[in-house]
């Protein structure tokens, strides 16, 4: 199936998330995984860092325990993170509460639920929340259970106001409309030929490698994606230069290991033009081979490629 062949067709229209544009003319400041700069990724104490430094939204990524929990974890082992060798999905979770980071201050995996209970209470409710939906997990049980997450914890702002799905894979949108419709939808990405094909669907955001976006294929796909009227986010930016570039471009969100840093950047840079040193404008060069060397390994690893006919038969099943 050619990738420029959109998987959907543009009946699906995803809900607008308002509350995911820029702040005049700065992005938002979005925690990637928490403060992780500072604490231990994608731990509680990473994201109540990342609310009291200013962060706007949270970012974070969901997989599933054994039996059936949304836990938040970027990785689908715990060799990394944690020093074990299993994977989340082969363990409870009356096992996985159990592990500590390697990271001082060693600190414990959390739930979806655990976050939700916390940007629940009172005075965080400007604070969204962006989830990346990983693919590692069945599809169908990982979508499911997050909407079941999502309906435990009650909230005086609605969660459809505040969260939006991080869908990688095309085939990610009928689930997003059978189990949390009007939810809002952004594509999380790395190559832009693929995220194209998102622009075909209604409301649908993006959420995209920034290295990607250097150079006059990433200039023409943000003005598509600007004159479409759709978000856009980047990921992941912590240099200096690159957060200004970002502010440059007048995105709408920069995803940042580093929230304080980047806060204290857009406050102080004036918009003056920016002078990209030769060895980060190789880097973003070099990064752009490796999407497009190592893209058809990643779409073959989690077997996203079906069959166009079979995407819109389900979309229409799940709007049934």
């Amino acid at each position: 199936m050619a990738e420029s062949q959109p998987l959907l067709s543009g009946n699906l229209g995803a809900t607008p998330a308002p509350f995911a544009v820029a702040k005049g003319q700065r992005p938002q400041c979005i925690a990637h995984r928490g403060y992780k700069a500072v604490y231990p990724e994608n731990t509680m104490a990473a994201f109540r860092g990342a609310v009291d430094v200013g962060a706007h939204a949270i970012e974070t990524d969901l997989h599933l325990s054994k039996d059936g929990v949304v836990v938040i974890s970027h990785d689908a082992d715990l060799k990394r993170v944690f020093g074990k060798p299993e994977k989340v999905i082969d363990c409870d979770w009356s096992y996985l509460k159990t592990l500590r980071t390697l990271k001082e201050p060693h600190e414990p995996m959390p739930r979806l639920k655990d976050l939700l209970i916390y940007l629940a209470e009172p005075g965080l409710e400007d604070i969204w929340l962006l989830l990346d939906i990983k693919l590692d997990n069945d599809a169908d049980d990982i979508m499911r259970l997050i909407a079941a997450t999502l309906a435990e914890v009650e909230t005086s702002s609605p969660w459809n106001k505040r969260v939006l799905l991080g869908c990688w894979a095309e085939q990610y949108l009928p689930l997003c409309a059978k189990y949390l419709p009007g939810y809002p939808i952004t594509h999380i990405g790395f190559k832009i030929s693929y995220a194209r094909r998102f622009l075909a669907v209604p409301g649908v955001g993006f959420n995209m490698l920034q290295h990607a976006m250097v150079g006059p294929f990433g200039n023409a796909f943000l003005r598509d994606v600007k004159k479409a009227k759709r978000s856009i986010f980047l990921w992941t930016v912590n240099e200096e230069t690159w957060m200004k570039w970002s502010i440059r471009k007048e995105v709408d969100g920069v995803v940042t290991d580093d929230p304080k840093k980047f806060l204290e950047i857009s406050k102080q840079y004036n918009g003056e033009k920016i002078h990209l040193p030769l060895k980060q404008w190789g880097f973003a060069l070099w990064m752009n081979i490796l999407v497009v060397v190592f893209s058809p390994l990643f779409w073959w690893k989690y077997g996203v490629k079906v069959d166009a006919g079979n995407g819109r038969k389900e979309f229409k099943s799940s709007e049934g």
